[in-house]
């Protein structure tokens, strides 16, 4: 019987942990890439930076698929098997880490007077109250948790309800690599995640939520259009369908997830290049893309970036 269950309709430990689960699963996520039903194209989000007789490989991955989305364009088991290691945001081992969970009720959650009642214009709060019983979480349940937080969750609902599932391009090539004995590695850790996603919005929480729910709203809307140009390994366009609207409408969002952390990893690829082997790096695509995307500030330092074309 495929009922959806609210979640009002759940124990309360129930609730805490199927809240907790989903924003773990979207930690690692940008909240807005993901990927469709498309055939797979000789082009694709995977390029080669080169230097000196030394290579690195990078992969835009998106964090949820559907089953029926495999398999991935060919340039990603290129790179995979030309790899030695292999690279991704957060050690995913770790997203089911109770104690992790524990830390992320904590740093998650207003321990002090503050809600999100108290927190928002008048405005925003009544469009958030009205996204977020839609999506069966009564806002009652929900003032303590700071945007971030909720915001998570709803994102995960959403794309819940139109089929996806945390087992994206990362969840398979780590399961991949454990089992072919690769090594793996991780650009930073869950606790600066963790930090990352308690700090958003901070200091403009109104502005973050309302633009964060018109994406909810309009993501239908766009969402065959970045597909195509994820696939697709399209530069240009993910660069003007993602990264020139969050500059426009959410410049502090775009410095918090994609240019600190972008700048905190390039030392990291860098290094890559002097030790033995080859690396292939995974990360979210809008990390790629754009003036502080990770392909240009390579190319701002002297590496030859390609893309991975499939034969």
């Amino acid at each position: 019987m495929n009922r959806c269950v609210k979640l009002s309709e759940m124990p309360v430990k129930v609730q805490r942990f199927t809240l907790t689960r989903g924003l773990l699963q979207l930690l690692v996520a940008t909240l807005l890439l993901f990927v469709g039903s498309l055939p797979t194209h000789a082009d694709a989000p995977v390029w080669q930076a080169s230097k000196d007789g030394s290579s690195v490989f990078l992969g835009g991955t998106i964090h949820l698929l559907r089953s029926r989305d495999y398999p991935l364009p060919e340039a990603f088991e290129i790179a995979y098997e030309a790899s030695d290691r292999l690279f991704f945001e957060i050690d995913p081992s770790q997203m089911m880490d109770m104690s992790v969970q524990a830390r992320m009720m904590q740093q998650l959650t207003y321990q002090d007077e503050r809600t999100l009642q108290s927190v928002l214009d008048a405005e925003t709060y009544a469009a958030l109250a009205t996204h977020a019983e839609r999506a069966g979480l009564p806002m009652a349940m929900m003032q303590k948790f700071k945007p971030g937080m909720l915001l998570s969750t709803l994102s995960m609902i959403e794309f819940q309800r139109r089929g996806f599932t945390p087992q994206g391009v990362d969840a398979y090539f780590s399961t991949r690599a454990m089992g072919d004995g690769k090594t793996r590695g991780e650009l930073e850790t869950i606790d600066q995640q963790i930090a990352m996603l308690a700090s958003m919005g901070e200091g403009y929480e109104s502005d973050f939520v309302a633009y964060t729910l018109r994406d909810l709203e309009t993501v239908g809307e766009a969402l065959e259009d970045l597909l195509t140009a994820w696939r697709a390994g399209d530069r240009a366009s993910l660069e003007a369908q993602f990264i020139t609207p969050m500059l426009e409408e959410a410049p502090e969002l775009y410095d918090r997830i994609l240019v600190e952390r972008n700048h905190n990893w390039i030392p990291q690829i860098e290094a890559m290049f002097a030790q033995p082997g080859t690396e292939f790096v995974l990360v979210g695509a809008a990390h790629m893309v754009g003036e502080h995307g990770l392909l240009a500030m390579l190319s701002e330092r002297g590496y030859e970036v390609s893309r991975v074309d499939a034969d």
